[in-house]
Order: structure tokens, then C-alpha cells, then sequence
């Protein structure tokens, strides 16, 4: 997702006033987009189709689910924190962005996963 990314640069480009507020930020940006990336390489190899011991939309969804609500609070903890200076004020709004698109992909994966498994029984 690009706007974890455009969130992360501007909060690491801007000069911060509460230091552990924006690197909490700056961590659950960069562990949700590394963990986004590895469940698009997982889809795009097929590797899902060789650990079969692995529930693979249960651990899309657990990851979507725990991301989303980290990122909901560092958004919120960095918007608190930003005191009007514009990088920061970015930076919290992309976090907000991300999160709402984060919820759309939990929406979808369940509805590819459950809702679909559901109708083909």
C-alpha cells in the first residue's frame, strides 16, 4: 500500500516533538507494509499451494485484523502528537487512509474466503 509508504516519509521528513509517538508510528508502518509484501509474494509464487499446513486466509485475515488496529492507534497517537506541523499532520492522515483501506482488504479477504467457500458446499 502506497499510502503506509507516503505516511512513513513524511513522518521520518518531518522534525518531530514526541519521539516515541512517530517512531510507534514509523514501526507499525514499516512491519504492516513489509508484512502486506510478503502475502503478495506468497500469492503471486503460489506458495500458499505448497504449505498446505498453513491456514493462509486465517493468517491474512489474523495479519489485516492486528495490522488495522496497531495502525488505527498509531494514527490516532501520531495526529494527537503533530501540534499543526504539516509532515506530521500527513503523515497521521495517510495513516488514516491506510487504515480505512486496510479494512476494505479484511472486508474482501473474508468475503473471498468464507463467503465463497460457503457457496461452493
Amino acid at each position: 500500500q502506497i499510502s503506509l509508504l507516503v505516511g512513513f516519509i513524511s513522518v521520518n521528513n518531518s522534525p518531530w516533538t514526541h519521539y516515541s509517538a512517530y517512531s510507534f508510528f514509523q514501526i507499525v508502518t514499516m512491519c504492516d507494509l513489509v508484512m502486506i509484501l510478503f502475502f503478495y509474494i506468497i500469492h503471486i509464487f503460489r506458495i500458499y499451494r505448497k504449505l498446505t499446513c498453513v491456514s493462509w486466509p486465517l493468517a491474512e485475515f489474523l495479519h489485516y485484523l492486528i495490522g488495522t488496529i496497531l495502525l488505527l492507534i498509531a494514527s490516532i497517537v501520531a495526529a494527537s502528537k503533530s501540534y499543526n506541523l504539516t509532515g506530521l499532520v500527513a503523515g497521521a492522515t495517510f495513516g488514516f487512509l491506510a487504515t480505512i483501506l486496510c479494512v476494505l482488504s479484511i472486508w474482501s479477504s473474508y468475503k473471498v474466503s468464507c463467503v465463497t467457500q460457503s457457496t461452493s458446499k
